[in-house]
Formats: C-alpha cells, sequence, structure tokens
C-alpha cells in the first residue's frame, strides 16, 4: 500500500513540472477565442477549452480575449442566471481573462449590459464583434473559434 502511494505521489509530481515544462515551450500568446452561438453545451465546452488553454500555457504566458457578438452573448446571459456558468466565467475572469461584448448587439437585441449580462462593464463593450476580432488579430492575436 505504501509503494503505491508514493508511486502515485510521484506521478503526481511528475505531471506538475511536465506541465510547467509546457508552458515553458509554449512561449507568451496573444489568443482571441470569437463566440457567436447560442448553444449551452457549446458554451460550456468554450469555457473548458480556455481553461485548457490557461493550464497549458500558464496565465502569466497568456493574454486571451474572448468577443462575444450576436448569438454569442448568451453566454453571459446564461451566466447572469446560473450560478454554475456564473462561477467558470468568474474564474476566467481571476485568471485575467477579457471578455468583450459587441455594442451592436446590445443594440440589436435590446439589451441591457448593467441588468442582462453577467458581470459586464463599460469597459467590456467593443463598437462591434467583429471589427474587435479584426483588429486583435492584426496586432498578432491568433485567432480561435471553440
Amino acid at each position: 500500500m505504501r509503494k503505491l502511494l508514493i508511486v502515485a505521489l510521484m506521478s503526481i509530481l511528475s505531471l506538475g513540472g511536465l506541465s510547467a515544462a509546457f508552458a515553458e515551450a509554449y512561449g507568451k500568446q496573444k489568443v482571441v477565442y470569437h463566440i457567436n452561438y447560442a448553444d449551452e453545451k457549446e458554451l460550456t465546452g468554450a469555457m473548458r477549452n480556455i481553461q485548457n488553454h490557461i493550464n497549458a500555457v500558464g496565465k502569466e504566458n497568456l493574454d486571451l480575449r474572448v468577443v462575444m457578438h450576436g448569438p454569442g452573448v448568451t453566454l453571459l446571459k446564461l451566466a447572469q442566471t446560473k450560478p454554475d456558468m456564473a462561477d467558470k466565467v468568474a474564474n476566467l475572469k481571476r485568471q485575467g481573462i477579457h471578455f468583450n461584448v459587441c455594442a451592436n448587439t446590445l443594440k440589436g437585441k435590446k439589451l441591457n449590459y448593467k441588468t442582462d449580462l453577467y458581470d459586464v462593464g463599460e469597459k467590456d463593450i467593443v463598437p462591434s464583434g467583429v471589427a474587435e476580432i479584426a483588429h486583435l488579430q492584426s496586432q498578432g492575436y491568433s485567432y480561435v473559434k471553440p
């Protein structure tokens, strides 16, 4: 039993070192995640992808922006009413992830960012989601569509 415990502990420690080695190998990254769909399972999967990205690269090596427009704002509408989704968003924000919302979408869908969306402030709103994505790409951000 003791031998099994030692082997398990060594495996866990070696994986920690492996994660650090991977993060070092990836270097610094600038990434924009494009969210323009409303399916809750897909949105949950995107949140998982982002966390996996952080785990692999390290939050100190990552400048990651999530840009939502059209049906993609459903992510923050769900987070407004579902504690599990709110926890996911809050956890990612604590790790330095930025969530940006399209002003055109807010206007078109007649949404009030203060009451209809989870934890959105003026600084989180961009004039156009697609223009923001193009701008970030011109600034060296890699595009990801989870």
